[in-house]
């Protein structure tokens, strides 16, 4: 068990889940930073505990500047703040059923000891599942549901992804710290399921360095799409309205940014551009009212056998 965990209150509930995200290298959309923090401030989670950042994080490096440095506010020459990392842990919930949120920034260094900290603090709050967040980057259409892709740290939760319209990952490559844990938690016997989406960047190089991309800083639609499964999977009931409205807002905004940059350069044929991505991408959607329903038919149809079926039909003679 590791020293740093400081925790000063532990919920009692029967079913508590973990939702984790950081400021990190895979938070694009600030899917895995955003989100939590908006779940948290929607749910009105109360903080119960932190991660020391004592050991996990560089100062600074020759050359780097300002990369890795805290950020320091003065006024008329005192400081007023300063901003380091943090680790925090909220939580909201009842007897029944509880979310515990952890927040925090990306380690620099121990990621070993990082993530065996936050194994440690699931088994104080009796977590056996751990659900992640990240974004990444893509050529994708900003009007269509964002691609999810899916990781998972144990085999027999393969079946439970499947059904939620997700990619399972191939990826290789080098690996963030959501994928660190993951592998981790999956040799501690810990389930762990993270969620990527896939978010709006565009590159267009053609409209000189002031325009030279476009991309989404906080997808609500990706958020969107990201719990509307973890509601499903997990039969939460996180009320999903706002985000349904932010997402309309988004799509708005987004649009009229392109409609914005084709009315200045109409011969560089922007919209003609993302049409055609449109066109040509296999949009993959996610509707649980539907699997809502056939599960209940299924469920119907298994309590009917034989002997509930009248062997004749009823006479209607007098």
């Amino acid at each position: 068990m590791t020293g740093n965990i400081d925790l000063w209150e532990i919920p009692f509930t029967k079913n508590n889940i973990l939702f984790i995200g950081w400021r990190q290298w895979a938070d694009a959309g600030s899917v895995s930073s955003g989100l939590p923090r908006y779940l948290i401030d929607q749910e009105k989670a109360r903080q119960i505990g932190k991660l020391s950042d004592s050991g996990y994080y560089i100062f600074q490096l020759p050359g780097t500047h300002d990369l890795f440095r805290p950020i320091i506010r003065y006024e008329d020459g005192h400081p007023t703040a300063l901003e380091t990392q943090l680790n925090e842990i909220y939580f909201h919930g009842n007897e029944n059923t509880g979310i515990t949120y952890f927040i925090g920034d990306e380690p620099h260094i121990n990621v070993e000891h990082y993530c065996q900290s936050i194994l440690d603090i699931a088994k104080q709050l009796n977590i056996h599942r751990i659900i992640g967040f990240g974004g990444v980057y893509g050529e994708v259409p900003f009007t269509k549901e964002r691609l999810i892709s899916s990781t998972y740290s144990l085999p027999r939760l393969k079946v439970e992804v499947e059904g939620l319209n997700v990619n399972l990952s191939d990826y290789q490559g080098g690996a963030s710290i959501g994928s660190y844990l993951c592998r981790r938690a999956g040799e501690s016997d810990f389930e762990y399921i993270s969620f990527y989406a896939f978010i709006p960047s565009y590159n267009f190089n053609f409209l000189g360095e002031a325009g030279k991309s476009i991309r989404i800083e906080n997808d609500f639609y990706a958020w969107l799409g990201i719990l509307k499964r973890v509601n499903h999977l997990y039969k939460l009931s996180l009320d999903l309205s706002d985000l349904e409205i932010r997402s309309a807002q988004l799509k708005d905004a987004f649009e009229a940014k392109i409609d914005e940059i084709d009315r200045e350069n109409p011969e560089l044929g922007v919209k003609s551009y993302l049409k055609n991505l449109a066109e040509n991408f296999e949009e993959i959607s996610f509707n649980p009212t539907d699997n809502f329903w056939e599960e209940k038919l299924r469920g119907l149809f298994d309590r009917i056998n034989d002997d509930d079926l009248p062997v004749e039909p009823p006479s209607h003679q007098p």
